[in-house]
């Protein structure tokens, strides 16, 4: 990074503690309010040419976004476009058993995170080790993906431990990386810096994707068993994205005494003291739930996306554009949601695009049992990347709104539970439903979830939840 462009990252002075995240009147005495944002902060929006001007650490953003950058070497051509072919048509003896294997490890990739979240998000707090476990799970993730490139036909054993190994890395890592939201921002603008992460994720899958149809297109690799140097691509992608978080985010908490003897211990004693107060952080608890229920549809869609388009006769150049459809309009829906999340609020923009997502999957079930021809699934492609990114980094920032600063690592670690917990529920229930009703009638009842989550949508209290993570008394 040159001289100039960290200039420009780093162009304001750093705030004083009056412009702190929670508990703290905002800009002005009296501005108790930490709802009531003035209208001067859409003048700060990120402009296209440089996103961080006015943020007082843009240099930490632009490397937190970074890792969220390099992460989608493993999200998007790993978990979603490549690795799944690859199991299904190289590694397992049948396409069949292949499709079997590769949905027995996602799920037990998941429950596995879930598992560890919460206890892995204590620790971190406990012991200040947020950044820390954010780096060893980005390494390990980054050092297996590349030895996917080994595997051969058959070592079905092998393959469940590299993946489910990297896999659960870069899940507990992907927690991490949001737990450091409230650190780095303000409430004046932590809408627009989970924007900003989102959207530099989006471009890190554009740059992939473009160098995945290069190599596939110029090289005529459009085999998917001839895409091992992609792996091995996609691990030295994550590995160099992890660089500037390794140099410029700083771990801000400071270690905690505990209770109890070790670690581990002192960790269940933070889950225990959460669950005695859970009462003061309500909303978050009815966002989790509204959460719960719509992730169920956003990770089934995004599990079986490749699949879905492999089904329908996509050859793997087609599939890879119809990703960069989806990679392009996400970009742009975080963009913009970047630019109005802060001053419409987080729950109208979760809304918002939750209704995309209810479009979406309609579209989708219609376009099959109408037999709409395969050109229209372009067209539900770009509105399912509106829809996703939008609602992604619309969620993330209603959980750092709603976090308190002292307990980020474990309320992130819960928002990564939830999460997966509707992910295994929704790929189950696809899975089984498909298989018993039809595809159609499966998306139909996807189109329900995103429908039940905006309804429980509806009974969280954005500023009720905003005021309880600054210490504030409930207003009403």
């Amino acid at each position: 990074m040159s001289a100039a462009v960290g200039e420009s990252l780093d162009a304001s002075p750093a705030p004083s503690r009056a412009g702190s995240f929670h508990g703290r009147p905002v800009g002005v005495a009296g501005a108790r309010n930490p709802l009531a944002f003035p209208s001067a902060t859409l003048s700060d929006m990120p402009f296209p040419l440089n996103p961080f001007r006015g943020l007082p650490n843009g240099r930490e953003v632009w490397a937190w976004g970074m890792y969220d950058l390099a992460n989608q070497s493993f999200q998007l051509l790993i978990n979603t476009l490549l690795f799944s072919l690859f199991v299904a048509n190289v590694i397992a003896p049948t396409r069949q058993a292949g499709l079997a294997m590769w949905s027995q490890m996602g799920a037990a990739a998941m429950i596995l995170v879930v598992l560890l979240s919460p206890i892995a998000g204590a620790l971190a707090d406990q012991r200040a080790w947020k950044r820390e476990i954010l780096l060893t799970t980005g390494i390990v993730c980054a050092a297996l993906t590349t030895s996917l490139a080994l595997l051969a036909p058959g070592q079905i054993a092998l393959t469940w431990v590299l993946y489910l190994s990297a896999a659960v890395a870069c899940g507990l890592g992907e927690n991490f990386l949001g737990s450091f939201l409230p650190e780095i921002s303000t409430a004046r603008n932590v809408g627009r810096v989970s924007a900003i992460g989102w959207t530099m994720s989006y471009v890190g899958a554009l740059l992939l994707l473009g160098v995945t149809a290069a190599y596939t297109l110029v090289f005529q690799r459009g085999e998917i068993e001839q895409m091992r140097p992609m792996f091995v691509f996609s691990g030295l992608w994550f590995a160099a994205g992890i660089l500037p978080a390794f140099f410029l985010l700083r771990e801000r908490a400071a270690p905690q005494s505990g209770r109890a003897a070790s670690a581990i211990a002192a960790a269940f004693v933070r889950l225990a003291e959460s669950a005695r107060q859970s009462a003061r952080y309500r909303q978050l608890v009815r966002f989790f739930l509204a959460f719960f229920v719509y992730s169920m549809g956003v990770l089934t869609m995004v599990y079986f996306l490749g699949l879905i388009g492999d089904r329908l006769g996509f050859q793997l150049p087609q599939l890879i554009v119809l990703a960069l459809v989806i990679a392009v309009t996400a970009g742009a829906a975080a963009a913009v949601v970047a630019r109005v999340q802060d001053r419409v609020g987080h729950k109208r923009t979760i809304a918002a695009f939750l209704l995309a997502w209810i479009a979406a999957t309609l579209a989708m079930a219609g376009a099959e049992l109408f037999h709409v021809p395969a050109a229209a699934y372009w067209v539900v492609a770009a509105l399912i990347g509106v829809a996703l990114g939008g609602v992604g980094t619309a969620s993330r920032a209603m959980v750092g709104a709603f976090t308190p600063p002292q307990r980020a690592g474990e309320f992130f670690g819960l928002w990564g539970m939830v999460y997966k917990l509707g992910g295994i529920a929704g790929v189950l229930a696809f899975g089984l439903l498909a298989s018993a009703l039809g595809q159609p009638a499966a998306l139909l009842i996807v189109a329900a979830w995103f429908t039940a989550g905006l309804l429980l949508l509806q009974r969280v209290d954005e500023r009720e939840g905003v005021e309880a993570a600054a210490g504030m008394p409930s207003v009403g």
